[in-house]
């Protein structure tokens, strides 16, 4: 009888089968490599999910398969497009135009979650048409009211930033050109890939005649909402750094709405250093929201 304990030499005394010689040496000759495929399958374990028999083979599917994980991060580095910043030119304007205002209207909805919860909005949205009801003694009248200063709120905060908008296109993201390439110690930048603009920033000496030659100042900052994530925003900000000390500049300025949370982290984590608050408007102060002020001393100017 042959079972998994028959050896080779075995198989090979094994009395004739059926008698035919071609029969016997076809069967004992299939038997045998049964047996070899076992010795095998003893000494090298099946690979069971790469499949892989040599250790060698082993070594190649390990270096070949991938996790879940790994698979995510090499599509994401496959479909970011690689970028390149440069100085802006003429024809990059509309562009620069569209992504400036793209990436200050998008704080509105959640500037408008804030202000909801603000205490004084929460008195004005429950006090108010309570009081109304109690005059009145209608519930229509009340939720009427309600309905109106949620919709003024929400116009007031979209009137904030839109108006800010308005304001930068009509002075110096009007003329790109003439307001940041004009004169040395100024400069904007795009980021492009693939023929697109998908980053923006800017430098100006600050207004302030004592301090020009000092203190550069860093404006509109932004990057295409599906590029972000890919280090644009801090390569940006890295040029300007790096333009502030070719210029001979000893630090780097800069403003940005406390809604931005983000752009914080970024110059929070870059080295940026929070110097003050104040509110540009206001309408801003209604809203309780704060514009933050960051400084970066260059280190050749840095005191130990």
């Amino acid at each position: 009888m042959i079972n998994k304990y028959t050896s080779r030499s075995q198989l090979k005394r094994m009395p004739p089968v059926f008698g035919a010689p071609e029969v016997e040496h076809a069967l004992n000759s299939f038997l045998v490599a049964i047996q070899r495929l076992r010795e095998e399958a003893t000494l090298k374990p099946l690979d069971t999910q790469g499949f892989c028999g040599s250790r060698a083979a082993r070594a190649e599917c390990r270096d070949a398969q991938l996790s879940p994980v790994d698979f995510d991060i090499q599509t994401q580095n496959f479909s970011m497009a690689p970028y390149h910043i440069r100085k802006y030119q003429e024809s990059d304007h509309q562009q620069v135009v569209a992504l400036f205002s793209q990436g200050i209207i998008e704080h509105i909805p959640t500037t408008f979650r804030y202000v909801l919860k603000l205490p004084r909005t929460l008195v004005l949205l429950l006090g108010g048409p309570l009081a109304l009801f109690l005059v009145s003694g209608s519930w229509l009248l009340a939720l009427g009211a309600d309905l109106t200063l949620l919709a003024a709120l929400r116009f007031l905060v979209k009137h904030c930033f839109t108006e800010y908008v308005v304001t930068s296109l009509n002075t110096d993201m009007s003329d790109i050109t003439k307001s940041y390439l004009s004169e040395r110690g100024s400069c904007f930048w795009v980021a492009e890939s693939e023929g697109r603009v998908v980053g923006t920033v800017g430098a100006l000496p600050v207004e302030e005649p004592s301090l020009r030659k000092e203190r550069l100042e860093l404006f509109h900052l932004s990057v295409a909402l599906e590029r972000r994530g890919e280090g644009i925003a801090k390569a940006l900000v890295r040029t300007v750094l790096q333009f502030a000390r070719d210029q001979g500049y000893s630090e780097v300025v800069l403003s940005t709405s406390m809604m931005q949370h983000s752009a914080l982290a970024l110059y929070q984590h870059m080295g940026f250093q929070k110097i003050g608050q104040y509110f540009h408007k206001k309408t801003w102060a209604l809203m309780a929201v704060a514009v933050v002020q960051f400084s970066y001393r260059l280190p050749s100017t840095q005191v130990s």
